[in-house]
């Protein structure tokens, strides 16, 4: 009697397992909204002190700021 109550839940939980429960969404969706957040190579960005535009491969970073060179890191210290 007991076996056959398992047997039927265990039925029940693989159809609900296999038919029903939605299947999780692909991972790539989380990885386009990342993408999305980060700046490409070659886009420009302007320069937090003299105001030109730079090429993300060729400025400083420092406190969230962009420089084109040291001397205008420099500038602000």
């Amino acid at each position: 009697m007991i076996l056959k109550i398992l047997l039927i839940v265990g039925l029940i939980a693989a159809i609900y397992f296999i038919f029903i429960k939605k299947k999780p969404q692909q991972v790539q969706e989380t990885k386009d909204a990342n993408k999305k957040d980060v700046p490409r190579s070659n886009e420009m960005v302007e320069c937090s002190t003299c105001q030109i535009y730079c090429s993300l491969d060729d400025v400083l970073l420092s406190n969230g700021k962009y420089y084109c060179s040291k001397e205008c890191l420099e500038k602000l210290k």
